[in-house]
């Protein structure tokens, strides 16, 4: 269990309840059809609105061998970001991606395909991502080495061949979303003079025990919490006087005085 909270946070979890929710739903422990996403029984003024299906259709994995290797991967590339990752710096900022990302696929796949599952096209989504902010990296599939700017699209020709066309499209609005908050928050505002409108909310940061002096452990350094007042330059996108450089040396010399000339008086 010691093992276990030291993992990232928001991936951790999500991996965790997928493999309680349907380890228990294939065992006949409970009812699956109480979990899909079913958006008569979601989007309904009839009865009332089951909207808990929203968030566990993310939880359901495909059948027999899928049990572990959806969580597998689910895991390995939600884990990657969430720790190492520049754009998600900042207590929170994994969690609002997240967010964002599913409900796109809830738009898509959900009421658009009605897809009954997601955890497939969020795995696709992380993925994406992953693959955007290391495109040159050695990934390995089952026993294929390839650059991992490939990764999306093997995942995707993984799922045509075994589960079908359907399957894969439902899949495929997982890269939708993730290209979609990549386009909103680092493609246009920063070639396209746009404005990024993602940003985390203060209240998520403290969720993740943000508060001034917090250090968090990144795969490419530290990043300090600072004691200023975040000016909301969006999620992944920290605002270097309020929030310390990512390398943790956090601007303090505006602290120190003056100075004195050396040898003066």
């Amino acid at each position: 269990m010691d093992v276990f909270w030291t993992l990232p946070p928001v991936t951790r979890t999500i991996t965790a309840l997928a493999v309680v929710v349907s380890a228990a739903g294939y065992g006949g422990i409970i009812s699956l059809s109480q979990y899909v996403f079913y958006s008569p029984y979601v989007f309904t003024t009839k009865i009332w609105p089951q909207l808990w299906r929203i968030g566990t259709a993310f939880l359901i994995t495909k059948p027999k061998f899928a049990i572990l290797l959806d969580p597998y991967f689910l895991y390995q590339y939600g884990s990657a970001i969430e720790r190492e990752s520049a754009r998600f710096a900042q207590p929170g900022d994994f969690f609002t991606y997240t967010a964002f990302v599913a409900s796109v696929i809830v738009a898509l796949a959900g009421y658009g395909l009605n897809t009954y599952t997601f955890l497939p096209a969020l795995s696709l989504a992380y993925a994406y991502t992953f693959a955007q902010d290391n495109p040159t990296r050695q990934v390995s599939f089952f026993i294929v080495n390839f650059d991992s700017k490939y990764l999306p699209f093997a995942l995707l020709f993984m799922t045509f061949i075994i589960d079908g066309p359907e399957s894969a499209f439902a899949q495929l609005t997982g890269l939708v979303a993730a290209h979609l908050y990549d386009f909103l928050t680092r493609i246009w505002p920063t070639f396209g003079g746009g404005r990024n409108y993602i940003f985390t909310p203060q209240i998520v940061k403290q969720w993740f025990g943000a508060g001034p002096g917090t250090v968090q452990n990144r795969g490419y350094g530290y990043a300090v919490q600072g004691r200023g007042r975040a000016t909301g330059t969006g999620a992944g996108a920290p605002d270097a006087a309020a929030s310390g450089r990512s390398t943790g040396v956090s601007n303090t010399w505006g602290s120190v005085g003056p100075g004195r000339r050396l040898g003066g008086e």
